[in-house]
């Protein structure tokens, strides 16, 4: 049986293969290195035992249910996080409704419902700061114990840190939002990307000498407004600009435009992928076209020289 990519909740996932299910929980935003930990330990169990390796993740961010008037804003959407779990080896990811009944569920009611859920389960991965459960009342001495009654195992992998300071998803989401892509990427383990649909724009960009490919991309946790050095699907080298184009003419919703540094062959309708590598200056208004041209040009040969061209 091929094993579906995404079910939508726990109800959906009845239908798994009878073979040992090794399950990663969390919320795993960015799937940064300390999330890496825990759903390699994942990954690494289940081929050991012939065993499916599956994650257990939730949308919205629980933050946002509990604190709607300062939701917290996701680094990633539920589908580019699917595909970046597969990649790592994950063949099951449960996509968890966060709900005010499902947070409700008292913690010694949690692990009998994934038990019934999930019959084939027989080892659970997690953080050891993970918390569960309504008022997040179960912690892992209650996950342990709960679980042995279950005849399943716990694996806790402890906080991966970098520069002194815990990897976390508040620390990326503060370096992006400050335009610091460097300093999220070495936390990330891999460059931070947008994914989309180039959309036909209005050749503002080619009438100045710098045509763009126009992405489709809305996140929901936005990176500082500027122009950062990037690379396109394929390996291309770039420069984009992600912001609302103040000089030219203000969108109510920021764009992400990214002009290729040389030929490419992509264009509208393509889907591409865009990692970001390096923050080059934030987005300002200028007087008027010359002098974008003006700046577009000296962004162009500052890329080119930190890619080495």
């Amino acid at each position: 049986m091929k094993l579906p990519a995404q079910f939508s909740g726990l109800d959906e996932a009845a239908g798994l293969p009878a073979k040992p299910l090794h399950l990663a929980i969390g919320m795993f935003d960015g799937v940064h290195l300390g999330h890496r930990a825990v759903i390699g330990a994942a990954v690494q169990s289940a081929r050991a035992t012939g065993g499916i390796a599956a994650v257990l993740t939730f949308h919205p961010h629980p933050g946002t249910l509990f604190h709607p008037r300062k939701p917290t804003r996701l680094i990633m959407d539920p589908t580019a996080k699917a595909v970046l779990l597969q990649s790592l080896g994950v063949e099951v990811v449960i996509n968890q409704a966060f709900t005010p009944e499902f947070a409700g569920i008292e913690a010694g009611r949690f692990l009998p419902l994934l038990k019934k859920a999930l019959p084939g389960l027989v080892e659970i991965y997690v953080g050891e700061d993970w918390r569960f459960g309504a008022k997040r009342r179960g912690d892992m001495p209650m996950l342990v114990s709960e679980a042995k009654a279950l005849g399943v195992s716990v694996f806790s992998a402890p906080p991966v840190s970098l520069d002194g300071e815990p990897v976390s998803s508040t620390r990326i989401r503060t370096l992006l939002e400050a335009g610091d892509v460097e300093g999220a990427n070495a936390l990330l383990g891999e460059p931070y990307r947008a994914q989309g649909i180039v959309a036909a724009g209005k050749g503002m960009g080619r009438t100045i000498g710098f045509p763009t490919l126009n992405l489709a991309w809305s996140p929901e946790l936005r990176p500082r407004f500027g122009v950062y050095a990037v690379k396109v699907s394929g390996g291309f080298p770039g420069v984009a600009n992600y912001g609302v184009r103040p000089t030219v003419e203000t969108t109510a919703e920021p764009l992400l435009e990214v002009h290729v540094l040389g030929p490419c062959g992509l264009g509208p309708g393509d889907e591409v992928t865009v990692e970001w590598l390096k923050f080059l200056r934030p987005e300002v208004k200028f007087p008027g076209p010359d002098e974008l041209r003006a700046q577009i040009a000296k962004d162009v040969d500052e890329a080119s020289m930190w890619f080495g061209g």
